[in-house]
C-alpha cells in the first residue's frame, strides 16, 4: 500500500508518497534550478595554469595539496550567493525555491576542493555532477535546469547548440559589496530573452529596415529566446517577495530585473508587448539606441548581465559580471577554432578556462 502526505504550500498542492517506508525521488520540478561550473563559481586561474603547464597528474597533486585552501570567489559567485539567499522566502514546510547544482569537468577526486570551498563559504549547494574531462551539459534536462554558467567556451557552445540555456562567464573588475543584499539581473533582449528573428532582419538590411519590420509586426509576439524560462523562474520569486511585503510592510524587495537593449523607439514597443505575451515582466528597461551599454551598467551595477554579442561585452565586463550567450545569427560567423576572450580578475589577460 502507498501512503501519501498532503501539504499545501503557497496555494500549491504537493504530495509526498511513501511505499514500504521508502520515499519517492526528490523532485526539482517546482524549483528554479541553475547549473554552475566550478570555473564560473570560483577563480581557477592558478589551477588552470598548473593543468595547462604541467598536465593532469600535476593538477591532481596540486588540488590535493591545496584541498584545505578555499578557492577564491569567481565571476558568478555574488550572483549565485544572492540567488540562493532567496530560499528564505520559501514556506517553512515547503521545498527550496532555488537549487544550484555543480556541473564540472573535474573528476570526483579533484572536485573535492570545489565542494570544500562551497562549504567554506556557507553556500547551500549539495548536489554535483563531475565528468572527468567531459562536458556535463547533456545532463541539464535531468535536473530541469533553466541556466548553465561556465568558463569553458566549448561546453557553453555545445549546450546552446543542443537547445539548452547556457552562458560563458566573462571576467569583471567589479568588487563584491557584502553590505548589499539585493540581487540585480540585467538582460539584453534580442538573442537572450527573445529569439534572433528580429536580429536577422537587422543583419540583412539597415536600421530603418529593422524598425519598419518591428512596427509592421507589432501585434505578433517575437518567439522566446534561450533565457525566457530563467526570467519566468525569477518572476515567480518576485511574486513571493510581493506577497511577503503585503504581509510585512517593512520587508524590502531584493530582486530587481532590467533589460538593457540597443532597441529604441519605435522598435521598443514590440519588445514590451512580447514580454507581456510570454507572461514575464521586468522592473526596468533601457532602450539605448546605440548608446554604450557599459555606461548604464556601471550605474545599474547588476550582479550579472547577459548579452549575445561580444562587442557589447568587451566594455560591459569591465564594470559588471557579464555572460556571453552564444545564440543566434550574431554568433554563427564564429569559427569552431576561435576562442572567446575570458578575463579573470584583475583585467589584463584573456584566456579560456576548464571547469
Amino acid at each position: 500500500m502507498a501512503r501519501g502526505t498532503v501539504m499545501v504550500d503557497n496555494g500549491l498542492l504537493s504530495v509526498a508518497w511513501e511505499r514500504k517506508g521508502v520515499k519517492v525521488p526528490y523532485s526539482l520540478d517546482d524549483q528554479l534550478v541553475i547549473g554552475v561550473a566550478s570555473s564560473a563559481l570560483f577563480d581557477l586561474l592558478d589551477s588552470d595554469a598548473v593543468f595547462r603547464r604541467d598536465g593532469e597528474e600535476a593538477y591532481r597533486r596540486y588540488q590535493e595539496e591545496k584541498i584545505e585552501n578555499p578557492l577564491e570567489p569567481g565571476v558568478a559567485f555574488p550572483f549565485i550567493k544572492r540567488l540562493l539567499s532567496l530560499n528564505d522566502l520559501a514556506a517553512p514546510d515547503g521545498g527550496q525555491l532555488v537549487e544550484v547544482i555543480v556541473l564540472s569537468r573535474n573528476d570526483p577526486e579533484t572536485g573535492l576542493r570545489v565542494m570544500r570551498s562551497i562549504k567554506h563559504y556557507g553556500l547551500p549547494i549539495t548536489r554535483a555532477v563531475f565528468r572527468q574531462g567531459r562536458s556535463p551539459h547533456k545532463f541539464m534536462p535531468a535536473f530541469n535546469m533553466s541556466l548553465f554558467l561556465s568558463g569553458n567556451e566549448g561546453d557553453v557552445r555545445q549546450a546552446v547548440s543542443s537547445g539548452h540555456p547556457a552562458g560563458l562567464v566573462l571576467g569583471s573588475s567589479a568588487l563584491e559589496d557584502e553590505g548589499d543584499a539585493d540581487l540585480r539581473i540585467a538582460f539584453d533582449f534580442d538573442g537572450v530573452l527573445a529569439d534572433d528573428s528580429s536580429e536577422r532582419v537587422m543583419q540583412r538590411g539597415t536600421l530603418q529596415d529593422f524598425h519598419d519590420h518591428e512596427v509592421q509586426n507589432l501585434s505578433e509576439p517575437i518567439r522566446p529566446g534561450p533565457l525566457r524560462d530563467f526570467l519566468a523562474g525569477i518572476n515567480k520569486i518576485q511574486k513571493l517577495e510581493e506577497q511577503r511585503r503585503l504581509c510585512d510592510p517593512s520587508y524590502r524587495i531584493r530582486v530587481h530585473v532590467a533589460i538593457v537593449t540597443a532597441r529604441n523607439a519605435p522598435s521598443h514597443e514590440r519588445a514590451v508587448r512580447s514580454l507581456k505575451d510570454w507572461g514575464v515582466t521586468v522592473n526596468d528597461a533601457f532602450f539605448l539606441g546605440g548608446v554604450e551599454k557599459a555606461r548604464v551598467l556601471e550605474i545599474l551595477k547588476p550582479h550579472i548581465f547577459f548579452d549575445d554579442q561580444r562587442a557589447h561585452l568587451v566594455s560591459a565586463a569591465e564594470v559588471a559580471p557579464s555572460v556571453h550567450v552564444p545564440f543566434g545569427v550574431t554568433n554563427q560567423s564564429t569559427s569552431a577554432g576561435e576562442r572567446v576572450m575570458v578575463a579573470q580578475q584583475p583585467i589584463g589577460g584573456f584566456r579560456e578556462v576548464d571547469s
